[in-house]
């Protein structure tokens, strides 16, 4: 098969004419020949940069120069540089950055593997003035959340020429945030998305550039809040987006389904402990908190009670829960995925809410909240922030990862951001922790809910697992917040025999394809 031809296109204005010879060479040093080179100058006042691009031309005849007559800014620019491009394929090169040398090579390798891929990604760092590379971020692969929580495909990438100009390329009220715009766009009609996971493109840190301080362009970040809301009402999502913690992160503010039914079932045996000096019965403070922060009108609270549960815990549950309260008695032996298995039997919910015993809400509207992201049909599960007595992370989306099955951040201290801000956004993961977890009814039957072959431990593995397989995204939702009083409530110990059942069923997992 015939490689594609890939245009780089780079919009020029006033760059250092170092740095956009560095910019040139690291196209005309690819290690791939079916390339152009697409330079427009925006009317650069800066002597000599036209130069260097006529140079550049007369040097190789896959560069072609675009003289603007007057300064209109960078997504004008890079709309002349598309309407010039004439190959299959667009690579999106800024005029102060660098190419690695192998970068065109192996994206035409995956265009080649996958006629159907319309967009591509690469890994990516920085490099500064001495030439040090540094901030390498290893990306997730295609993680539509996150990608409304932050523009994190970023650079390198490569986009199908056709599909950028059938959904309008660039947009002049997006400037900015114009990438991030028309990834959006890219990727809702994309047929196939393909993550490449090497460096191929390093960021240059020059005075007042993005790459040396997000904070050099704050227009930028409006611009992006209205770019991921001009998503949401795209795609069908009620809601809108809001600046995040830190410039360039977004939080999505979805409607609440006030009228959803929602289960929350909570397996327990009443124990009580001692929690910032106070004494607690663990469950009940779990439900007072979680009606405390919730005005979900269809809420029911299934809670599964061990025989040795005292008689004054169930009396008090039903004082605080009234009529919305379900008591389930469990017999036997301790099985955490029987006993959730029994919540399911007896609840009416369309949304399933398992919830710890031993939690306590920190945000408001967690019900709401959680069962937000499942209007989406291709989300099978809705996980939380969860966090240690002493305030560190205990739960931040687990981490499938190296023959290991773990928390994400486990430890981290709040308000830590997290590699490239993985602690403020909500994002895909490759499994979650059922503490505090949602689904849909009938994705929990068709996966066929717990496996009570796993009674205390990697029960929540096995069910992401399964939920995966199924074709489903689980969402982590950086902004439901709980605090977790971890194994309080029961024997915290791992048997061997359980870690050998999880890995004889899936294998051990070598590379989580959602860490950054």
């Amino acid at each position: 098969m015939k490689p594609p031809l890939i245009s780089v296109v780079t919009p020029v204005y006033n760059t250092p004419l170092d740095v956009l010879q560095d910019t040139i060479d690291s196209v005309l040093t690819q290690t791939f020949e079916d390339w152009e080179l697409v330079l427009v100058d925006d009317f650069s006042p800066q002597g000599g940069v036209r130069d260097v691009l006529h140079r550049a031309a007369a040097k190789d005849s896959r560069i072609r120069v675009v003289e603007r007559s007057f300064n209109g800014g960078i997504v004008q620019a890079s709309t002349d540089a598309i309407a010039a491009a004439t190959g299959e394929f667009i690579a999106l090169l800024d005029h102060d950055d660098i190419l690695s040398a192998r970068a065109l090579e192996r994206m035409a390798k995956e265009i080649l593997d996958d006629s159907l891929v319309d967009y591509l990604y690469s890994d990516e760092d920085k490099v500064g003035p001495d030439r040090k590379h540094f901030d390498r971020f290893d990306k997730p692969d295609w993680s539509p959340e996150r990608l409304r929580g932050q523009m994190y495909t970023g650079h390198l990438s490569v986009l199908r020429t056709a599909l950028v100009r059938e959904v309008g390329g660039f947009r002049q009220e997006f400037e900015g945030s114009q990438d991030h715009d028309l990834v959006l766009r890219v990727t809702e009609q994309a047929r196939h998305i393909v993550h490449v996971p090497e460096v191929l493109y390093h960021w240059r840190v020059v005075p007042g550039s993005t790459a040396e301080n997000i904070d050099n362009k704050p227009y930028a970040w409006d611009a992006g809040v209205r770019a991921v809301t001009a998503h949401l009402e795209r795609v069908g999502i009620r809601g809108h987006a809001v600046a995040g913690p830190v410039p360039g992160t977004y939080r999505i503010e979805r409607a609440h389904e006030l009228d959803r039914s929602v289960s929350v079932i909570i397996p327990t045996r009443g124990t009580a402990g001692e929690v910032w000096g106070q004494n607690r019965i663990f469950v009940v403070e779990a439900v007072r908190s979680l009606l405390a922060t919730s005005s979900h009108r269809d809420l029911e609270i299934v809670v599964v009670y061990d025989a040795s549960t005292p008689e004054n815990v169930l009396t008090e549950l039903a004082e605080i829960a009234g009529d919305r309260l379900t008591l389930v008695p469990f017999t036997g032996t301790f099985n955490f995925s029987r006993k959730c298995n029994e919540g399911f039997l007896a609840a009416r919910g369309d949304v399933l809410f398992f919830l710890n015993d031993d939690v306590e809400a920190i945000s408001d509207e967690i019900v709401g909240r959680m069962i937000a992201p499942l209007s989406e049909t291709d989300v099978g599960m809705t996980g939380a922030h969860l966090f240690f007595e002493d305030g560190a992370v205990q739960h931040a989306g687990h981490a499938h990862h190296m023959g290991q099955f773990s928390h994400a951040y486990l430890g981290t201290k709040r308000g830590d951001y997290g590699a490239f801000s993985s602690l403020l956004i909500n994002r895909e993961a490759s499994g979650l922790t059922a503490a505090c977890i949602a689904m849909p009814r009938d994705v929990f039957i068709s996966v066929g809910g717990f496996s009570e072959l796993f009674p205390g431990n990697f029960n929540d593995v096995d069910l992401c697992k399964k939920v995966g397989q199924a074709g489903f995204r689980m969402v982590w939702l950086s902004d439901v917040e709980l605090y977790h009083f971890e194994s309080r409530s029961r024997n915290p110990l791992v048997h061997s025999f359980e870690h050998k059942m999880i890995i004889d069923r899936w294998g051990g997992p070598q590379r989580d394809p959602y860490l950054a």
